[in-house]
């Protein structure tokens, strides 16, 4: 341990993962964050995917010993809720309006200016992802870095839009009923982490199922509602982002084709996909150990790593460099990396 109470272990097995909750108020309405880490240190900013918060979409990532140390190290984290996401979350007025997904860019924007951040690296899955870039595209100067999985990109197709409509409806006039939480578990996992009749369902599912239950379905909605009503399609932007990219999708994930399309999109130079094999969409709760060496390439383009014993930990601007040259290479990434794969190109 360090000098300070407050500070945290990083080469226990458990790591330490006690936070602290801030309730904001912005001109969005009120919106919770968990701070985990020392506040000294460059600030990561997580949001998760629909119907989730960072205790269900990215706690199996946090309780992998190896990702927590690279990420402890080097960040204090910052996980931001969706509207009546957090935990023992009240269902929002009827009175509040609906927002959307630039009222929630936005919104972002004000919790970094509460915390006094400027530029942050950025962590999120599906839903939260697009809300993330979204944010680096209205706010470039703000974005270090992008760490997206199974991330969409475009403006919702007709499938889509229709799929989430019947959500919508169910969440609406029924709550969070079991139709829609094996939907939103769908949308989540692979089905070797579902089960079968002859397979149990995974311990990661069993986890998500018992955190479903606790939100509220009309708060779900709302947020649903922002993002099927997203109309704007960020694809054609995305080579003017100013920051490093780093995508993973399951290939198992109904978003694997959109998460190809928005790399295809991306600066080669300062960006890199990876496929994670047997996996669906929330590649941080089922196969976050597949992370680990990834991100480690990429955090050294910014000077950082993962310690192997206690030092001191970083307190500098992040300052990107580009793409570390082993990311880009599928040779490395197959050698180091099974069960995952790459599909970067080395053309730049």
């Amino acid at each position: 341990m360090g000098d300070s109470s407050d500070s945290l272990s990083i080469d226990m097995e458990t790591p330490s993962l006690s936070g602290k909750e801030y309730v904001i108020e912005t001109c969005y309405g009120h919106v919770s964050v968990s701070v985990y880490g020392d506040q000294d240190k460059p600030a990561l900013v997580t949001y998760p995917d629909l119907a989730l918060n960072h205790t269900s979409c990215f706690q199996g990532l946090l309780f992998c010993p190896e990702a927590c140390s690279l990420l402890l190290h080097n960040f204090c984290i910052y996980h931001i809720s969706p509207p009546g996401h957090e935990l023992g979350a009240a269902t929002i007025s009827p009175d509040d309006p609906l927002l959307s997904v630039d009222d929630l860019a936005d919104q972002i924007a004000e919790v970094l200016n509460y915390f006094g951040l400027d530029a942050v690296m950025c962590m999120g899955v599906t839903a939260g992802a697009y809300i993330l870039t979204l944010f680096a595209m209205k706010y470039r100067q703000r974005v270090l870095g992008l760490i997206l999985i199974s991330p969409l990109c475009n403006a919702p197709s007709w499938t889509e839009w229709l799929y989430n409509k019947v959500l919508s409806n169910l969440l609406y006039y029924y709550g969070m009923c079991g139709v829609v939480k094996e939907l939103l578990l769908k949308r989540y996992f692979s089905k070797e982490a579902l089960g079968s009749s002859q397979v149990p369902e995974s311990d990661a599912v069993q986890a998500c199922k018992r955190l479903l239950d606790e939100r509220q379905g009309l708060n779900v909605w709302r947020f649903l509602e922002a993002i099927n009503g997203r109309r704007q399609d960020i694809s054609n932007g995305l080579r003017k982002l100013l920051c490093c990219s780093l995508i993973f999708v399951g290939e198992n994930s109904p978003f694997h084709f959109e998460s190809l399309d928005m790399t295809s999109e991306l600066d080669r130079r300062y960006s890199a996909l990876v496929e994670v094999q047997a996996c669906g969409s929330m590649v941080t709760e089922e196969q976050p150990h597949a992370m680990l060496i990834p991100m480690e390439y990429f955090l050294t383009g910014y000077g950082m790593y993962r310690p192997p014993k206690l030092s001191v930990s970083p307190r500098s601007t992040l300052s990107p460099i580009c793409i570390s040259p082993e990311l880009l290479s599928p040779e490395s990434m197959g050698l180091k990396l099974k069960p995952i794969k790459t599909r970067i190109s080395l053309e730049v």
